[in-house]
């Protein structure tokens, strides 16, 4: 019961921040892009407080040492909506590549719009490949870092998606390293959760692997079996 109240205040929180910060985050469109980003991203600092404050959850970040001091590809376990807020605390200014039907959500959709995505039509095949990368280098040229979930969609802890190739492949493209990212936020904030739990989420971040040498498919398993033997210890049957 504790937990159902806890969820419903947190939900009453967002809805009452959300539409003004998302309305005061359209008057930063005239800014360049990293400077738009910084702005529009402070939204996520009051939301992961008020999920401390009403809903318990903590978090601890691991390897944060690994980082590279230029940007790179950042490959992480998707389970909830949790880490992608907290990932704009956790990580250098970076951009989602992310299905464009994500824009289109009120308030938070246009907020996202404003941070400067990589927003693909997965059904285009070949011309979403060429978008990826002509965007990719744009945003690395910016500054930005990229972050991709490469299983594509949320998997509930425990569960193992198929690893695509995309990241890799825009890694090998780009010349930059990927960074391999495990956490067990579905411990507590399930996929499409409402109740959400106390706890504290661990994020691990690997060393940066380096595309030279190597075929996006190495790439691409090199990072999965990092993450994936990561998982077996954050998210135990």
């Amino acid at each position: 019961m504790i937990n159902l109240i806890r969820s419903v205040l947190f939900l009453a929180a967002l809805l009452l921040i959300t539409p003004p910060y998302a309305v005061f985050a359209l008057l930063m469109l005239p800014l360049p892009p990293p400077a738009r980003w910084r702005i529009v991203s402070g939204w996520s600092r009051p939301v992961i407080w008020l999920t401390r404050v009403l809903l318990g959850i903590h978090y601890r970040v691991e390897g944060l040492e690994h980082l590279p001091r230029t940007p790179a590809v950042i490959v992480s376990k998707h389970q909830s909506a949790w880490e992608t807020i907290a990932f704009q605390l956790i990580f250098p200014p970076h951009v989602h590549v992310l299905k464009r039907e994500l824009l289109w959500i009120p308030f938070f959709g246009w907020g996202l719009a404003l941070m400067s995505p990589i927003a693909i039509d997965r059904s285009r095949g070949t011309h979403a490949a060429k978008r990826l990368v002509g965007f990719g280098r744009k945003r690395i040229a910016q500054g930005f870092w990229i972050l991709i979930f490469p299983e594509g969609t949320r998997m509930p802890p425990g569960h193992r998606g198929r690893y695509h190739v995309g990241a890799a492949w825009l890694a090998s493209r780009l010349g930059v390293p990927i960074v391999p990212v495990a956490h067990n936020a579905g411990m507590v904030w399930g996929k499409n959760a409402f109740i959400k739990r106390p706890g504290t989420i661990t994020v691990q971040i690997g060393a940066p692997i380096y595309p030279s040498g190597l075929t996006p498919d190495a790439l691409s398993a090199r990072a999965e079996e990092w993450i994936e033997s990561r998982m077996a210890t954050l998210c135990p049957a």
